[in-house]
């Protein structure tokens, strides 16, 4: 590659601000906030939408780092004036009086707010607000100035996307074909391999549900999969495979729901699985009176990452040795094909999947995202399934196990306040004596050194 002349080194010295950042990205950047000042000063409707179609436009120009001069002046030209906000807490501290806190509630709300809602006149504003928010998410652990935009962003797009406005809609194989291409491009638990698979998980004995909003009619918010089944399921691949057979749903007693997928990252934080798993229970329950149970087959995308730092927990040096053996023989590819290995394997690790579940934490509540939000909907764990995903994925972070989550109806309201409040974790008998067992939960010998706490 030929080194730039010195004419070309010029322009571009010439063509940057002292920061580093080119003055065209600088203009373009300037162009488009200066269009969401005029936006925010307009008061005509008729004039602000066209206003607002154009400062969407200008904002979807950008990129690079044009996009990124584009939030750091959205951060400051658009935030609350810290004197005002200052003068009237101090009024209301020394008053507190209704009017004192309605002044002071206007004046710590920020421009930003009322910008967003009026760029949503534009046609496709939403998905552009939705899209917005993902980029920021990306970046302000990097750029902390732009923690005010994605706070404002995420409280606009909660209020926007509650239950109110949405619309549950079952999804089957006469489902537009661009719904049906985005459920193969989302799909993030399971993969979807093109329309054969596609196919089979929409057939007679399979369900697929989501939530749609008025504002994006073909861009699903979040879908679930769902298999009826005889019987709970301890195995995914099954469930999953395109070649097997189409069982009469009119035989179930069982909805698995094996897949759960929020399509929009801008949304993240914005809850909806929970609303989404009970009423699909409820739908179904109708149509298929003989359901008893609806449980999830469910991965635990943790377990396999706590396991390798588990030798630093345990309290002897035996214990650790043990630990240390079996996690060096999860790194073999081959494992599973050696009968005395797996033998030696299953016991152990089923009690230390139990404990990790019930018993590992972030702050006081599971380390386990999956068990978070599950527990979290009001759901109880109920059993653990050895190699119950043998797919790369389920073998690299779950050690191929997965597990059960029971939704009884007429508990979730119990079981969520029991661990909303103070964090239980609703589990069967079996959970808890496999856990009470783990290697984790037992004492060290009375010979043994015991180990400080990593």
């Amino acid at each position: 590659m030929e080194k730039p002349s010195f004419l070309q080194r010029l322009f571009e010295s010439v063509s940057r601000r002292p920061g580093g950042v080119p003055r065209a990205a600088i203009r373009d950047a300037r162009r488009a906030v200066s269009l969401c000042h005029a936006l925010l000063s307009e008061r005509g409707e008729v004039s602000g939408a066209h206003l607002a179609r154009d400062a969407l436009a200008a904002y979807q120009a950008l990129e690079g780092e044009s996009l990124s001069v584009f939030f750091d002046l959205l951060a400051e030209e658009f935030s609350p004036d810290p004197q005002m906000v200052g003068k009237l807490a101090e009024a209301y501290r020394v008053n507190p009086s209704q009017a004192n806190l309605v002044g002071l509630q206007q004046a710590v709300e920020a421009p930003r707010g009322k910008l967003f809602q009026r760029l949503n006149m534009a046609p496709g504003g939403t998905g552009q607000l939705v899209e917005m928010r993902r980029r920021v998410m990306r970046e302000v652990k990097l750029k902390p100035q732009w923690a005010g935009i994605e706070a404002d962003l995420a409280r606009l797009l909660a209020s926007w996307f509650n239950r109110g406005f949405l619309t549950l809609q079952r999804i089957d194989w006469h489902t537009s074909a661009l719904v049906l291409e985005k459920l193969i491009q989302y799909e993030a638990v399971h993969q979807i391999k093109g329309w054969d698979d596609l196919r089979r998980r929409l057939a007679a004995d399979r369900r697929c549900y989501a939530f749609f909003h008025p504002r994006l009619p073909d861009e699903p918010v979040i879908f679930i999969e769902v298999a009826l089944t005889r019987g709970m399921s301890a195995h995914v691949q099954p469930l999953i495979d395109p070649s097997s057979p189409v069982c009469d749903p009119a035989d179930a007693n069982c909805a698995i729901f094996y897949s759960i997928t929020n399509c929009q990252e801008g949304l993240r934080g914005v809850s909806f699985g929970n609303l989404l798993i009970k009423q699909v229970a409820e739908d179904l329950g109708r149509e298929f009176p003989r359901l008893k149970t609806f449980a999830t087959l469910s991965p635990i995308p943790g377990f396999r990452a706590w396991l390798a730092k588990a030798p630093k927990l345990v309290q002897s040096e035996t214990q650790q040795a043990e630990l240390e053996a079996l996690v060096t023989d999860l790194d073999k590819p081959d494992w599973r094909e050696d009968d005395a290995m797996r033998e030696r394997m299953q016991p152990l690790l089923l009690r230390l999947c139990a404990h990790y579940l019930l018993h590992a934490k972030h702050r006081e509540e599971p380390l386990d995202s999956v068990a978070r939000f599950h527990l979290g909907n009001g759901a109880r764990l109920e059993r653990l399934n050895w190699l119950g995903d043998t797919s790369e994925n389920g073998m690299k972070h779950s050690a191929g196990m997965m597990v059960n989550y029971v939704y009884r109806l007429e508990e979730l309201e119990r079981n969520h306040e029991a661990f909303a409040h103070d964090h239980r974790v609703i589990a069967s008998r079996r959970l808890e004596t496999l856990a009470r067992e783990s290697l984790l939960s037992q004492p060290p010998a009375p010979d043994q050194k015991p180990l400080e706490h990593a």
